[in-house]
């Protein structure tokens, strides 16, 4: 993985990170849940005192598909809660994204990113979550904008 270029200095020098060593396993889980109707979850994070790390790996599953974590101590719930709910700046991005495709078809440049149809679905992904989740929480709904 190699970080995203300095936009006030595109040509500086990016770091690189190895990937995720259960990546394709954690992958091939979702992908089975997903096919059977089973909401994929992921494992219990052992490093307790690690929270940064518990952060991480929380992160890298909600960007795998997984819709939340099992938690082994109360420091963790607050962690789960905040990486499996979309950020605000997360939604409103998506909703523009929706707006601004369309029926979903073709392909454009928003923010110097191209977006196009895979894009979309995966919008309306982060839409649909977010709306969920405003449904039991009061105070996302207020951040999402979806209070009434």
């Amino acid at each position: 993985m190699r970080v995203d270029p300095d936009p006030g200095d595109p040509d500086a020098p990016r770091a690189t990170y190895q990937q995720d060593l259960w990546h394709y396993t954690l992958s091939r889980m979702v992908d089975a849940c997903v096919a059977n109707g089973i909401l994929p979850y992921y494992g219990p994070f052992g490093d307790i005192k690690d929270t940064v790390a518990c952060e991480d790996q929380f992160r890298n599953a909600y960007l795998l598909g997984c819709v939340g974590a099992w938690s082994l101590h109360p420091v963790q719930i607050e962690i789960a809660k905040r990486v499996f709910s979309p950020r605000p700046s997360d939604v409103q991005h998506a909703q523009r994204i929706i707006e601004a495709m369309g029926d979903g078809t073709g392909a454009l440049m928003i923010d110097g990113k191209m977006e196009d149809d895979a894009s979309v679905k995966q919008c309306h992904v982060v839409v649909n979550l977010a709306k969920e989740l405003a449904v039991r929480d009061p105070e996302l709904a207020s951040a999402y904008g979806f209070a009434s």
